[in-house]
C-alpha cells in the first residue's frame, strides 16, 4: 500500500486554499469523503492513485500533485527486460488436464534434460521448398492469422497460445527452405505471429515472457529485411511500463519509437502511447499534443499492404478511444465517460475483448464522476466477457473500479455487483 506523506498532504491543502475551495467543496469535486480528504491533508492516510489524479485535475495542478504522490513499497519499476536472449529450441508441454507450458531452451540444456529422447521430427532438408508450397503456406497462414485475432477477442489466451506458437515455428522453419522473396514474406508474417503471441502473453500477466516474444518478433522481421518492427517493440515495452504506472519510462520509450525513418503507423501508435504516459503524469497539454500527432500520423499509414496490421484491428477510431482512456488518468472522468460512450458505440459486438477493456474503463470513469448506479449498470453485462477473455490488463481496471465502488457499499447496485466484481478482480490470468 502507498505510505502516508506529509509533503503531499501539505501541498494538497496549500493548493486547495489557493483556489478558495473548502474541504467540502473539494469533496464534492472528487467524490471522496471530507473525512478522508482531511486525513490525507494531515498525512495520516495515504491517497489512492485515483484520488491523486482527481485532486490534481480539480485544483489545476498540471501533474504537480501526481509527482508528489507517495508510492507503494516496491512500486519503483525495474527497467523492462531487453529480451536479448539466445535460446534456440522451443519446448512446449501440452497437458490434457488444462495447464500448458512453453519454455525456450539452449540446445545444450535440451540434451542434458533428456528431451531429445522424446518423439521428434523435422524436415529432411533434402531440397528447397517449391514456390507453390511457400505461396500456399503464406496464403493459408495470413487467413489463419486473421481468424486467430478474431478468436482472441472471445477466448482466453491459454487456448490460443499453443497453436500460435506452433504456427510461428512453422513459418520460421519453412523460410529456411524458400527462395529469397518467399523467405522474406514468411519471416515477416512469422514476426506478426510472434508479436501477437507477445500481446496475448502480456494478457496472462507475464511481462517478461511478453517482452521475450516481442524480441522474437523483432528478430524474425530483421531476418527478413524489416528493421521497422524494432520501433514497434519499443511501443510494446512502453505498454508494460504503462501498466506499472511508470509515466517517465513510458514517455521515453514511446518517443524513441517516433524516429522519422519508421513507418507512419508505428510512429502514430508510439505517439498514442506517449499520450498515455503524459496522462499518467497529469500533463494534459503534452498528452493532447501527442494525440494530435498520433491522429496525423495514423491518417498517413499505408493501407495498400496485404501484411497484417500492426496493433489493434478492432478500433474504428483508435485515437478517439485512447483520448477517452487518457482523460480517466488525467482526472477528468466526465469528459472521459462522454468520449468513451461515443467510441464504444463504434466497436463491433464480436470484439468482446475490446468491448470489455474499454467498457470497464468507461464504468470506472462514471464511478469516478460519482454516477455509481450508472457505472454498475454499465459493467454488469461485461462481467461474463471479462471472465471469458481472462485479461490481466482488464483485471487492473476491474480492481480500480472495485476500490471506487467500495466507498459506496451502502448503495443497492454496489451490493448486488460486489461479490462477482470482487471475484473477477482477484482472478488469476496465467
Amino acid at each position: 500500500m502507498p505510505r502516508p506523506s506529509t509533503e503531499f498532504g501539505e501541498e494538497l491543502r496549500r493548493r486547495r486554499l489557493e483556489v478558495g475551495l473548502s474541504l467540502t467543496g473539494l469533496s464534492d469535486e472528487v467524490h471522496y469523503s471530507k473525512a478522508q480528504l482531511s486525513k490525507v491533508e494531515r498525512g495520516i492516510k495515504a491517497p489512492s492513485r485515483d484520488l491523486v489524479r482527481l485532486c490534481d485535475a480539480a485544483l489545476g495542478a498540471d501533474g504537480a500533485l501526481i509527482a508528489l504522490a507517495p508510492q507503494a513499497a516496491g512500486d519503483n519499476p525495474a527497467e523492462a527486460a531487453s529480451g536479448q536472449v539466445d535460446e534456440e529450441d522451443w519446448i512446449m508441454q501440452l497437458s490434457p488436464d488444462g495447464p500448458n507450458r512453453f519454455q525456450p531452451m539452449g540446445r545444450r540444456e535440451v540434451m542434458s534434460t533428456g528431451v531429445a529422447s522424446l518423439m521428434t521430427w523435422r524436415p529432411d532438408g533434402s531440397g528447397p521448398a517449391s514456390l507453390a508450397t511457400g505461396a500456399g503456406m503464406l496464403e493459408a497462414s495470413r487467413s489463419l492469422f486473421t481468424q486467430y485475432r478474431r478468436l482472441g477477442q472471445t477466448l482466453e489466451p491459454g487456448l490460443l497460445l499453443p497453436v500460435l506458437i506452433a504456427q510461428t515455428h512453422t513459418l520460421r522453419e519453412l523460410s529456411a527452405q524458400s527462395d529469397n522473396s518467399t523467405r522474406e514474406q514468411l519471416l515477416a508474417l512469422g514476426s506478426r505471429y510472434a508479436e501477437y503471441v507477445g500481446w496475448l502473453v502480456q494478457e496472462t500477466g507475464d511481462e517478461r515472457a511478453a517482452l521475450w516474444w516481442t524480441q522474437r518478433a523483432v528478430d524474425l522481421a530483421a531476418a527478413g529485411g524489416d528493421q521497422a518492427l524494432a520501433g514497434y517493440a519499443l511501443v510494446r515495452r512502453a505498454l508494460v511500463t504503462l501498466y506499472r504506472d511508470d509515466a517517465e519510462q513510458t514517455v521515453a520509450l514511446a518517443r524513441r519509437a517516433q524516429g522519422g525513418s519508421l513507418p507512419p503507423r508505428i510512429r502514430g501508435l508510439a505517439a498514442q502511447r506517449e499520450a498515455q504516459g503524459h496522462a499518467l503524469a497529469g500533463d494534459q497539454r503534452a498528452c493532447l499534443s501527442a494525440l494530435d500527432r498520433a491522429r496525423t500520423l495514423l491518417a498517413r499509414q499505408d493501407c495498400g499492404s496485404d501484411e497484417p496490421v500492426i496493433g489493434t484491428m478492432h478500433l474504428p477510431d483508435p485515437v478517439g478511444m485512447v483520448t477517452g482512456w487518457c482523460l480517466v488518468d488525467l482526472g477528468r472522468p466526465r469528459e472521459a465517460s462522454a468520449e468513451l460512450d461515443r467510441q464504444l458505440a463504434l466497436v463491433g459486438e464480436s470484439a468482446v475483448r475490446t468491448q470489455v477493456r474499454y467498457g470497464v474503463r468507461r464504468a470506472l470513469a462514471y464511478a469516478s464522476a460519482g454516477e455509481i448506479d450508472h457505472a454498475c449498470a454499465l459493467v454488469t453485462p461485461l462481467l461474463d466477457g471479462a471472465a471469458a477473455v481472462r485479461s490481466a490488463t482488464v483485471t487492473t481496471d476491474l480492481r480500480r473500479l472495485a476500490r471506487v465502488l467500495a466507498r459506496h457499499s451502502d448503495q443497492p447496485s454496489v451490493r448486488r455487483l460486489a461479490p462477482r466484481l470482487g471475484t473477477l478482480s482477484r482472478l488469476s490470468t496465467s
